[in-house]
């Protein structure tokens, strides 16, 4: 049987002094926890350093270039990625327990599912769940790789297989947290498409929210959700709307 490897665990953060107590608390088996701040001002880093974790502070310049740093700054090769809002619930903690237990052997990478909580239920359906993403991983062998820092994901050359039980994301405090996320996420995401030479149509405005909606709350039973799901599939498709708005004025001179 392989040696038992270290394990890092590696958060960023702004403003999260609400939350992070219960993530750093699920990340308890980790070798070390690493966190990178960006200039919080609610007693973040306190309540971190309190916990144990190691906190480096360093200015924001996109959730893909922060995390890349996170995971170069720690000290075993190894790392366990959540964000703030995100807990590894006790099956899970098994199940990565179990694999580094066996030295990791023969792998690169490890996805799990993802199951968010909605205004109080977690959503089981429509494009919520499972909602896998590979969040440990060997860092020799990848991470946070691409020119995207929105939407951002890692990835690994290697091996990668899925372990049981959910990491829980608590995703939104407020449905008005939830709407200027978004619009901040489609500005991103748009002048990053911009960039990269794509242009929207008037069709694509059109067209892509729809069929967001309908993959989401009928193709993939989102609708079994109750009202939850209703709302967050048309919200989820409103941002697609948004997205291809922006993308559209920023083809033809617009401000967004």
């Amino acid at each position: 049987m392989s040696a038992k490897p270290g394990l890092s665990a590696c958060i960023i953060t702004l403003n999260e002094a609400d939350r992070i107590d219960a993530c750093l608390d699920s990340l308890a088996f980790c070798d070390e926890i690493v966190v990178v701040d960006s200039g919080s001002t609610d007693g973040t880093r306190e309540r971190a350093a309190a916990k144990g974790a190691r906190v480096i502070e360093r200015a924001f310049d996109g959730y893909r270039s922060q995390k890349d740093f996170a995971v170069k700054a720690a000290a075993h090769d190894w790392v366990l990625c959540l964000d703030a809002d995100e807990r590894v619930t006790p099956r899970l903690r098994e199940s990565i327990e179990n694999a580094r237990a066996s030295g990791f052997a023969g792998h690169a990478g490890y996805r799990f599912a993802r199951l968010s909580q909605y205004f109080g239920a977690p959503l089981r359906h429509g494009n919520a769940y499972p909602d896998r993403v590979m969040r440990l991983f060997d860092r020799r062998h990848g991470g946070w790789r691409g020119g995207r820092e929105i939407h951002e994901h890692a990835s690994v050359d290697g091996k990668v297989s899925t372990l049981a039980g959910d990491l829980e994301h608590l995703s939104y405090r407020s449905m008005s947290d939830q709407l200027m996320r978004l619009e901040r996420y489609a500005r991103m995401m748009a002048e990053h498409m911009h960039a990269k030479g794509r242009r929207a149509s008037l069709l694509n405005i059109i067209v892509n929210p729809f069929w967001r909606f309908f993959r989401s709350y009928v193709l993939r039973a989102g609708f079994l959700d109750g009202w939850r799901g209703l709302i967050y599939a048309y919200v989820k498709a409103n941002y697609v709307r948004q997205k291809f708005i922006k993308l559209w004025l920023l083809g033809h001179g617009g401000r967004i």
